[in-house]
């Protein structure tokens, strides 16, 4: 193969969004601790991997795999995402021309394969992530397949559809894509129930619960019904419980006989958007092919018509999308998330959006009494308790911040983070106590809780630095 500025530029953009979902499940302590407990012993030396080690791990198990498929270009691509995994970015630097000897070289092929050796983590012959993540019910299961599968699709330059050693990689997702067999109604209306504020979202809910087992009772009898569309905006901040509702949403469908499956699958700009002409919509049509049967959840779909790149392949997506809308409207829903104006906008952009999209559900700040609501539902599936004092803190904490918010305020995302934050003050204060009982490894105390101010003054700064 010749390498050109094109090709360098593809795999610039496939390892930008690796690293990113990588850096996504990093945030998530559990799931960083779980994953470790699969390396193997002679590997970690003490070490925890991150997301981005088991990445390129995984991708060597395919490598091996597929050996009698590889070529100069996915020899170069593999050796590109590790050495970004060193911050050294040789491919930058380098003249285009020299890519061709280089790949041939005798150093570059033992460079390789000490690469391959020294970084072979994992002692299963399936995907860490997805076996991990599969395990754990983690929504992020679809889009990081999706990002691994359009890596490999890119580094072999070839689709792997019909690849066996490829989908038993991936463990198909047909099976997670099944909804266990003592799922019902009620319960799936118990677990809405149960959710932290988002009273009316559970008003919109049951109306529209109401609507649809009308119109089954009407269809029934025999009469007309309206066409009804299970298309649905959900607007405002992040953090509230989109995701959380649409996985519900789904499965509402489902049990009600509008959905033939009730699956749900997550997916952004960057799960549909592709680097050249035509390809956008192979991937649009790749993604809405898994959600037949059950609910494409698009978060920040705004992205799609924010025409920042330079290109229109924001409105190819649309149009395909509207396009299969219209091909699968009795058995496929979409649910596009993300804040309240530049969703209006979006809708807006499009006749074909606006004619399809006409419920519309908003999500709102949650209160300070929910925030610490969340907090203590966290600490309490994480086995911790606080005491009164910490409790007061928090709540001076989160009047604090809902005082100081804006729409981008991360509501339970912060909270999150802030039970970590306390988690490691905890672990900081009773490392030294040599006979440590069983309470005190699970109290929170008003020690553990960061100042009030400091809190919000750490948001504050993070945001700043993303802005």
């Amino acid at each position: 193969m010749e390498f050109t500025a094109t090709f360098l530029k593809k795999l610039e953009q496939e390892t930008i969004s690796v690293v990113a979902v990588c850096k996504e499940l990093n945030n998530d302590n559990l799931f960083i601790q779980k994953i470790n407990e699969g390396v193997k012993s002679n590997a970690s030396k003490g070490l925890l991997f991150k997301s981005e080690h088991f990445f390129l791990s995984d991708c060597i198990s395919i490598y091996r795999k597929l050996s009698e498929k590889e070529t100069k270009k996915s020899q170069f691509t593999l050796a590109y995402y590790y050495d970004v995994l060193r911050n050294n970015h040789f491919a930058a630097a380098a003249n285009l021309s020299e890519f061709d000897k280089l790949t041939v070289s005798p150093n570059f092929k033992n460079f390789l394969e000490k690469v391959k050796v020294e970084n072979t983590i994992s002692d299963s012959n399936l995907s860490s992530f997805t076996k991990i993540l599969q395990e754990n019910q983690n929504p992020k299961l679809v889009k990081v397949v999706q990002h691994f599968y359009n890596f490999l699709q890119f580094s072999f330059d070839t689709s792997f559809e019909k690849n066996e050693i490829v989908k038993q990689f991936f463990q198909s997702n047909s099976d997670k894509e099944q909804l266990p067999a003592d799922d019902s109604l009620e319960k799936v209306l118990e677990e809405l129930n149960e959710l932290i504020g988002l009273d009316n979202i559970k008003k919109d809910v049951s109306e529209l619960i109401n609507l649809l087992e009308i119109q089954k009772k009407r269809t029934s009898e025999g009469l007309k019904n309206t066409e009804i569309t299970l298309h649905t905006v959900f607007s405002g901040p992040p953090g509230t419980g989109k995701t959380s509702v649409a996985r519900l949403l789904s499965r509402i469908f489902k049990h009600l006989g509008f959905l033939s499956k009730g699956q749900l699958i997550e997916t952004d700009r960057e799960g549909l958007i592709a680097g050249f002409v035509g390809q956008t919509a192979l991937k649009v049509d790749k993604v809405v092919d898994e959600s037949l049967g059950g609910v494409l959840f698009i978060d920040e779909a705004y992205a799609l018509t924010q025409n920042s790149f330079g290109s229109d392949y924001g409105a190819e997506a649309v149009n395909t999308l509207i396009k299969r809308m219209e091909d699968h409207r009795e058995d496929l829903a979409l649910v596009v998330a993300g804040y309240t104006e530049p969703m209006k906008i979006f809708v807006e952009s499009n006749p074909g959006l606006r004619s399809r999209f006409n419920r519309f559900f908003e999500f709102n700040h949650f209160s300070p009494s929910e925030l610490l609501q969340i907090f203590e539902s966290i600490a309490t599936k994480s086995d911790f308790v606080i005491t009164d004092d910490a409790k007061e803190k928090l709540n001076d904490t989160f009047e604090l911040l809902y005082d100081k918010k804006d729409e981008s305020f991360g509501n339970a995302r912060v909270v999150r983070n802030l039970f970590e934050k306390c988690v490691q003050n905890q672990a900081n204060r009773i490392i030294k106590i040599k006979k440590l009982s069983k309470k005190t490894l699970k109290t929170l105390t008003m020690e553990d809780i960061p100042e009030p101010l400091q809190t919000v003054q750490e948001i504050s700064s993070t945001k700043d630095k993303l802005d």
